[in-house]
């Protein structure tokens, strides 16, 4: 049986881009998104469809897009990772560590969870009896041992450890500094809704998203599970956009207003999407094979929809853009060309888009 949905849809912005009735302050920013209702993917369940949309492939073992960004455009910020990820939401699949791991590539490349409660980052904190002072005697006592040990054997993986102990250090005066939201403006934290200081939701980590950006983190990435509506869909949903509207809209604005969003790209989505047709009496079931993401800022035509499916919603009708395709048009957005952009790995010349053909999708180009 088809499953209409529960609620209104109306059309906003100069662009008319459609928005349903629970996503209200997102369309207030209608003519800044560029949706794309096209996308294909491969896999059916929620592994293999995370880290096929994670790292290109279905099988696990690959480096995360993060992972990539970071060896291709290296980092700006001497004190904060590259590459920072954050989970929020109501877990009903796991999140697992490898869509966010460096795979082939060097270690140093994977990406580094800020956790939701206590200390961001893990042992950020001095034990007691240890100061800053010295943490740091010992940490330069370990890496010169770390060093000797690398000139001895070479492993890569002698390396990263050396960064990681050298930027866990300086982290410890630069992270405390980002999530102190003292000097942010009231209007700024109301935008962001009445969930912005409490650590762990979705709106902390979308201003902690934006503190990052500005401060020269390459790659952000927020999980917000909880959309996996096999039952319950009316309240289901309606809960994940309550977490998830308000604070997308003010950190699109918010990064608009200080001159960041023409370069930062704005990725909106997940996995999969779900079946017209209902599971149960009132929910909906994966369904891989046409889906929407939305896309914002870094040289994405706003305003502008890619794409249809058929008047069921069950196949791609107009434009289809796998997701090697969306991968590719991400890095050209990024100043990246995927079909030069390798690294050696069992013998190949190993890529995030594969060897299946990928292309830029340049209608959805500024």
């Amino acid at each position: 049986l088809c499953f209409g949905t529960p609620f209104s849809f109306a059309q906003h912005g100069e662009s008319g881009q459609w928005f349903s009735e629970i996503l209200p302050h997102m369309a207030g920013t209608a003519d800044e998104w560029c949706f794309v209702k096209s996308i294909e993917s491969e896999p059916i369940n929620h592994d293999p469809a995370m880290t096929f949309m994670q790292t290109g492939r279905q099988i696990p073992g690959q480096p995360a897009f993060g992972s990539w960004l970071h060896y291709g455009l290296g980092s700006e910020c001497e004190d904060l990772p590259a590459y920072v990820v954050m989970t929020s939401g109501t877990t009903q699949q796991p999140l697992l560590s490898r869509y966010w791991h460096s795979g082939f590539l060097p270690a140093k490349y994977q990406g580094v969870q800020f956790q939701s409660t206590g200390d961001p980052v893990l042992f950020l904190s001095n034990p007691t009896g240890i100061d800053h002072g010295n943490r740091g005697r010992i940490i330069d006592s370990v890496n010169r041992l770390n060093e000797l040990k690398y000139e001895e054997v070479g492993d890569p993986e002698i390396e990263a450890r050396i960064d990681a102990f050298q930027l866990a250090y300086r982290m410890q005066t630069s992270v405390p500094e980002l999530a102190d939201f003292s000097d942010e403006t009231e209007a700024t934290l109301e935008a962001y809704g009445p969930d912005v200081k409490r650590p762990g939701t979705f709106a902390y980590q979308c201003l902690l998203a934006r503190r990052l950006s500005e401060r020269g983190v390459r790659f952000v990435q927020l999980f917000h599970a909880g959309w996996d509506q096999h039952g319950g869909l009316k309240d289901g949903i309606q809960r994940q956009a309550r977490a998830a509207d308000q604070p997308t809209a003010a950190l699109l604005n918010d990064l608009k207003q200080r001159g960041l969003l023409e370069d930062t790209l704005i990725v909106w989505g997940g996995e999969f999407g779900r079946t017209a047709y209902t599971q149960g009496s009132n929910g909906r079931d994966h369904h891989p094979r046409c889906f929407t993401i939305g896309l914002a800022g870094g040289g994405i035509r706003g305003g502008y929809t890619h794409g249809a499916t058929d008047d069921y919603g069950y196949n791609v009708a107009e434009n289809p853009v796998h997701v090697r395709d969306l991968h590719a048009t991400l890095l050209h957005c990024l100043g990246i060309d995927h079909a030069r952009f390798t690294h050696k790995f069992q013998g190949l010349d190993a890529k995030l888009t594969g060897v299946t053909p990928a292309k830029v999708v340049k209608e959805l180009l500024a």
